[in-house]
């Protein structure tokens, strides 16, 4: 057999993915079963069983059987095959835990909990059992429970396999010791019964989180099994259920004989034990087991018919006689010698007048008696045991000791719910029996603190405790949000499930307030306001530079948290800063000549650009009453375009842009130019009727249109 299997693929169809378990005589792993598409999980044989020729063949004559069994609660077998050396069977696999983690996470269990794994468990054996099919090793590694609660019994197969010539290599038992039943112990033949003995022990660990039987061997185990009585459950764990208890007491019992017949009697006691009439019931008794307690002593002969009292102390002095006989013992008494005669009737006269002085001292005690007094009994149901003795003793009457204390719901502590005189009248001076109540079943506070509220407020509710009785307060503090902070009551207190008022406060983290805003800082800015939130920086020194279009030392990014985000003192805040442009970034400058508006007038002008740097950038702003140059400087990133829009008096005049490719081509064009306009001849000027032709310097004509002066606006008509 390969010592890895894991990446194998067996029998052309199971391709073995992780090992998941193993025991003294498989490994077993998950594999996926390539044919059917789903994962199944594959018992491989361990190395030293493989040359067993008479293990293999009952090996895969039990996994056979098993395989018939078809049932809810038993793992399901689908196939069993070699290859080389590799012995294997293939199985149901179940996504959980098996009941040995379970127990070691959480025991003890609630009883309805261990109850419903017992009766599914139950129910595996009874359907295996009548298919002639005994498992001889449950035990909670055995057991799985799946993610949906359903429990699965496994290795019906293997636990059969062992055969006298397995315990001959081994020499010992094959199983699980802390599991056996004496008759296992004893290696004699095992039968359904053995089975329920050791589902009885799975029930006790399960309630109690502790084995029956330790020893520092196997043998001493064994032995204990067979010689030594267990703690009983109730000892261990006072809540459990006294019916609960007496099955487990039931299916422990040592002599087979006095176990339950079959699974079905168990399964049906476990589906009736946790009904309310059926909780509290007596204790089961069993008969004494010694055969050795009862002897019969041997009959005296002899020629007088004695009692067998007086035969066996006969036979006592007998004995320590040595045997011999005494003809001085007869039916009359011991003989007397014949000088002593008068002794006889002295001893009747003395023992007539002792009988006569004893009768005439009881009637007189009679007389006494009936000339009592009688009094009524007072009713003192409903009153504390004080208040009841004193009514009692006022009325002449005493109580009766010891006073029958029992736990009721329905009645408070010390209050007394019955008695066994009332509503008569008895002789002054007689005994009343009261029964007291020791109040309701109490319950004992467990630390809490630490634990989640959440699984602690449903572990309560289902001990009984209301949903309303249960607060909380939450409050910032440095624990995990819902982690409990403190309680009331606190730990190891008692309390009744149904009248308790249980708070808790709880956490609900660390208090938080917005992150601010650090993008746009300088470097040194940011640092200062990460330390006057109380926040601290990241990794490292908190500060990543990379090249990028803001300016140098600027922040761009900060990281976990954006501004505005929810975040907590001390939290770690990274910031990344600008280490300058990038390789690609290209620079351009726009020179622009603007004019007033109108010629001699002021005009203020107002330039913004857009480019890799941000949108919408004001580089300038001024007042000019003559044509003056603005130079306005862009970056550029690749595939990017920057535009430079100016206003004039606070209304849009031109826009010019420049692409990333023209800039990097070297088309860098002209100087861009914005005019203004000629001003207006006066109004109240006359318009001549004639001119020359040539003006009146002999120029060009004049050209009186105020929009034909290079597309200016007037600032009149505007």
């Amino acid at each position: 057999m390969r010592n890895n299997m894991i990446g194998h693929e067996l029998g052309g169809r199971y391709e073995i993915i992780e090992r998941v378990g193993g025991g003294g005589m498989a490994l077993v792993y998950k594999a996926h079963d390539i044919l059917l598409n789903r994962n199944v999980a594959v018992k491989v044989l361990r190395q030293q069983f493989v040359h067993d020729e008479e293990f293999i063949r009952r090996f895969r004559r039990e996994a056979q059987s098993a395989a018939s069994l078809s049932h809810p609660n038993v793992v399901s077998i689908y196939d069993v095959g070699q290859e080389d050396e590799t012995h294997y069977i293939v199985m149901e696999y179940v996504e959980g835990s098996n009941l040995n983690e379970v127990i070691l996470e959480r025991a003890p269990l609630q009883a309805d909990e261990a109850v419903r794994i017992a009766l599914q468990i139950c129910d595996a054996l009874e359907h295996a059992h009548h298919n002639q099919i005994i498992h001889r090793d449950i035990k909670p590694h055995n057991i799985l429970i799946g993610k949906n609660g359903r429990v699965k019994v496994t290795d019906f197969g293997i636990a059969r396999a062992v055969t006298s010539s397995t315990i001959t290599q081994t020499g010992s038992v094959v199983g699980s010791v802390h599991y056996f039943s004496p008759e296992h112990a004893k290696g004699v033949s095992t039968g359904e019964k053995s089975d329920l003995y050791s589902l009885g022990i799975v029930l006790y660990q399960m309630l109690t989180g502790r084995l029956p039987f330790l020893g520092e061997s196997p043998i001493s185990v064994a032995l204990k099994h067979l010689q030594e009585d267990f703690e009983e459950p109730r000892a261990v764990n006072p809540h459990i259920p006294q019916s609960v208890e007496n099955i487990i007491l039931r299916s422990m019992r040592k002599n087979p004989a006095e176990r339950y017949v079959s699974a079905d009697e168990m399964q049906q006691d476990l589906e009736t034990c946790l009904l309310p009439e059926r909780l509290n019931e007596p204790k089961i008794e069993f008969g004494d087991e010694d055969p050795e307690a009862t002897r019969v002593m041997p009959a005296i002969k002899g020629s007088g018919e004695v009692s067998p009292a007086v035969s066996g102390l006969a036979a006592s002095a007998a004995n320590i006689s040595g045997g011999d006989t005494d003809d001085r013992w007869n039916s009359t008494g011991l003989a007397e010698p014949g000088k002593r005669k008068w002794v006889k009737p002295v001893v009747t006269v003395v023992v007539t007048l002792l009988i006569l002085a004893l009768l005439f001292l009881g009637f007189r005690l009679f007389l006494d008696y009936i000339d009592t007094d009688e009094v009524d009994v007072p009713y003192v149901v409903g009153m504390t045991e004080q208040e009841a003795r004193g009514k009692l003793e006022e009325a002449g009457l005493k109580v009766e000791e010891p006073i029958i204390r029992e736990i009721r719901d329905d009645v408070p502590i010390d209050v007394v719910f019955d008695q066994t005189k009332q509503n008569m009248t008895v002789k002054a001076g007689s005994f009343v029996k009261l029964y007291v109540s020791l109040g309701p079943q109490m319950e004992q506070m467990g630390n809490y603190v630490g634990q989640s509220y959440t699984d602690v407020r449903n572990s309560l509710i289902t001990l009984g405790v209301s949903e309303d009785s249960i607060t909380k307060e939450d409050v910032f503090s440095e624990q995990p949000s819902g982690t409990i902070i403190s309680q009331t009551p606190a730990n190891n207190e008692e309390f009744d499930p149904k009248t308790v008022e249980i708070h808790f406060t709880v956490s609900k983290g660390l208090e938080t307030f917005e992150m601010p805003n650090l993008v746009g800082l300088t470097e040194k800015e940011a640092i200062q306001k990460i330390i006057d939130s109380q926040l601290t920086l990241g990794p490292g020194n908190g500060i990543v530079k990379e090249p990028g279009y803001s300016p140098t030392g600027q922040v761009t990014e900060q990281f976990p948290y954006k501004a505005g985000d929810p975040v907590a003192k001390g939290a770690e805040v990274s910031i990344t800063v600008s280490s300058g442009l990038p390789e690609e970034a290209l620079r351009y400058t726009f020179n622009i000549s603007i004019s007033p508006a109108v010629a001699g007038k002021s005009s203020e002008i107002r330039i913004v650009y857009s480019d890799a740097r941000g949108e919408n950038v004001e580089c300038c702003k001024r007042t000019i009453s003559d044509t003056q140059s603005f130079p306005v400087d862009v970056v550029l990133a690749p595939n990017t375009e920057a535009r430079v829009t100016v206003y004039r008096d606070n209304e849009w005049v031109d826009m010019f842009s420049k692409t990333y490719d023209e800039v990097r081509s070297g088309d860098a064009g002209s100087s861009e130019t914005i005019p203004g306009t000629q001003p207006q001849p006066p109004a109240e000027q006359p318009v001549q009727a004639e001119e020359p032709p040539n003006g009146p310097n002999g120029d060009e004509p004049v050209d009186h249109n105020p929009s034909s002066n290079n597309g200016g606006n007037n600032d009149e008509q505007q």
